[in-house]
């Protein structure tokens, strides 16, 4: 299941790199596969469409009253590279992501409660839905960001 295997790998240390898949059998033979299927980072449209979602994403953030108060004296920049980032990760793109994993990376924020994280998650399917992203898609990223929902409240 897609949502474990991204949560699995939200958990392990973060490398620059990854490991090419080999398609080699053990006895040095090429094997033949079936066609890839396309990660939801593919899916979603690539870089393009993470860039333009985390943009739209955090312009919706700093106006919403119940959550912009998080990101008061915040280096908006840093934080929106370091979400694209992540975002790429966690969709299946290439890793470049070098932060926090997602209990540190909230810890210091406090009174961070399930009303906000619904927030976060209701402001991300809106944008993503502005950018005519297919209903399926969103809630593939819902399913998503639920698998952080008790690592970023510190349960």
């Amino acid at each position: 299941m897609i949502v474990g295997t991204i949560r699995a790998k939200m958990l392990e240390p973060v490398s620059k790199t990854r490991d090419p898949v080999k398609n080699i059998s053990s006895k040095g033979t090429q094997m033949s596969t079936a066609a890839p299927q396309q990660s939801l980072y593919e899916q979603l449209g690539g870089k393009p469409a993470v860039e333009a979602a985390v943009d739209l994403f955090y312009r919706k953030v700093l106006t919403d009253n119940r959550i912009k108060h998080f990101f008061s004296g915040v280096d908006m920049d840093k934080q929106m590279a370091k979400q694209k980032a992540f975002l790429t990760l966690v969709f299946g793109g290439p890793n470049s992501y070098t932060g926090l994993d997602m209990r540190k990376g909230h810890a210091h924020l406090k009174g961070l409660n399930d009303t906000h994280f619904d927030a976060v998650v209701e402001l991300l399917g809106k944008t993503l839905a502005e950018l005519g992203v297919r209903q399926e898609l969103i809630q593939q990223v819902a399913a998503l960001a639920e698998t952080t929902r008790n690592d970023v409240l510190n349960r």
